[in-house]
């Protein structure tokens, strides 16, 4: 199956997708501040810069796109049908590199919650804040 615009179209959709400052990482952002925490952002110094980071409680918080991130089981992340080996690769490179650098961060002592962006639709976006704010305060 080809895909439906030219290459310098798509190149220029793909060039428009955003690292950092993600609708559902605002999204977290906000709630947690609103419950009354503080937290820094993107921590250069961290393996893997996670999205929120909670010294507070020695929490990192990593809101994961499920296309680029390959969400496993999620309605969201489907494999493209053009240039497969191309996504393939790329998908399975991000996996690795979230794999070790969740490793890295847990040999440091930080506890590591993973947030999808499935998780924020808004059926489950209350309950999946709700827990996420019972698992940063709970004692390790």
């Amino acid at each position: 199956m080809a895909d439906t615009v030219s290459k310098e179209k798509r190149s220029e959709i793909m060039s428009k997708i955003r690292g950092v400052n993600t609708k559902p990482e605002i999204m977290v952002r906000q709630y947690l501040f609103s419950k009354g925490f503080r937290y820094t952002v993107h921590n250069k110094s961290l393996a893997g810069r996670p999205d929120i980071c909670l010294r507070k409680y020695k929490r990192l918080i990593f809101v994961n796109g499920c296309f680029w991130h390959g969400h496993s089981n999620c309605n969201i992340f489907s494999m493209p049908k053009t240039n497969k080996k191309f996504w393939h690769n790329k998908i399975e490179t991000n996996i690795n590199r979230d794999r070790r650098n969740l490793r890295v961060l847990k040999r440091l002592g930080w506890k590591v919650i993973v947030v999808w962006e499935c998780q924020l639709k808004n059926k489950r976006r209350e309950k999946t804040l709700k827990r996420l704010v019972a698992n940063i305060t709970k004692a390790t």
